[in-house]
């Protein structure tokens, strides 16, 4: 053998053996999987190395696991075919590590009902699995998210730069989301991997400002940057070359099926958050980019997940780089860096 070929199998054995070690943490510290568990992993050609990690890390932990292979010919927002339903809303635990999201569809809203928890990991690549925000301490990242709860607390007003130019204000509409931390333990508990951040719904029409997204927006990586005037909480102009007029076309289709009166929701902007996983990096993958520690986050158009009123079918984010991030008298980041301390 060649010392090309040494070094692409030694190569290879560490990426099996890192893709192990993360599918332990994910069996073990995120879902906390026990032995009397059943536990089902979901899968397809495009995400099999991963989704055989997990089922080799939860077969260590219970006999009762299965991993279902979906057809190639699965689109996106379809349901999964039906033995794979069937087998979801009879599990405890189901592990959805497959190219397109499942997690809108009445498969997973089922499984949910009848009690299984599940972890959601769409467009999971080897690489991220291995290396990526996976990787992270969650229990660690638990305790440090649910420590910002009384620096978040009746506190309302948020102001964010960024020195590509974004200079926002806007008062929030509900409580912080604390969740996003990786544990995974409950009954009908539902959580995305990678996970690490802290999100907010903004109250609407209080949001004023400009946005510049300069990382990615919606799992692709940015040539240039967006640029989008919110007024009164709703984007009035965007521009960014290519990606902007793709944006507006989304918008635009969006509000085909609404009243006039309500078709400007579709670009509310629904949702704001900030990245706490250190593990992750910016490479194009929303999962992924949303969590980035000290990158921050706004969503668009849809915002009823979060109890707002803009039901409009359509949700995109877009992530900035090197956040500000003020609440009244606290800094929660400083030039991408998580201080989380009164001024």
């Amino acid at each position: 053998m060649s010392e090309s070929s040494d070094i692409e199998v030694g190569e290879a054995e560490e990426r099996a053996e890192a893709m192990l070690t993360a599918a332990r943490s994910v069996i073990r510290t995120c879902m906390q999987i026990r032995s009397h568990e059943h536990v089902l992993i979901v899968t397809d050609p495009e995400t099999a190395g991963v989704g055989r990690a997990l089922y080799e890390a939860s077969a260590e932990v219970t006999d009762r696991t299965l991993m279902m292979m979906m057809p190639t010919t699965h689109k996106k927002g379809a349901e999964p075919p039906s033995p794979v339903t069937d087998l979801m809303r009879r599990q405890n635990v189901v592990l959805l590590a497959t190219k397109n999201s499942l997690t809108h569809t009445r498969a997973r809203l089922t499984a949910s009902r009848e009690g299984a928890r599940i972890a959601s990991m769409p467009g999971i690549t080897d690489d991220m699995f291995a290396n990526g925000g996976i990787t992270a301490d969650y229990n660690a990242l638990q305790k440090e998210i649910a420590g910002l709860n009384p620096l978040l607390r009746r506190r309302r007003e948020v102001h964010v730069t960024t020195p590509a130019g974004t200079d926002v204000r806007f008062v929030i509409g509900a409580r912080w989301v604390l969740e996003d931390n990786g544990i995974c333990n409950r009954p009908r508990q539902i959580m995305n991997l990678p996970s690490g951040r802290v999100f907010v719904l903004p109250k609407e029409e209080t949001m004023t400002g400009k946005i510049v997204i300069d990382g990615s927006w919606d799992g692709k990586l940015l040539d240039e940057p967006l640029v989008l005037l919110v007024d009164n909480g709703v984007i009035v102009n965007l521009s960014g070359g290519e990606m902007a007029e793709k944006i507006d076309d989304v918008f635009e289709q969006a509000a085909i099926p609404l009243r006039p009166s309500k078709a400007a929701r579709v670009r509310t902007v629904a949702e704001f958050g900030f990245g706490m996983n250190s593990r992750s990096k910016l490479i194009g993958n929303m999962l992924e980019d949303q969590v980035v520690r000290g990158s921050a986050y706004f969503g668009f158009g849809d915002n009823s997940a979060l109890g707002g009123k803009a039901m409009v079918g359509v949700h995109m984010r877009g992530v900035m780089m090197k956040p500000t991030v003020e609440l009244q008298d606290v800094d929660l980041i400083v030039n991408g860096k998580v201080t989380a301390r009164k001024k």
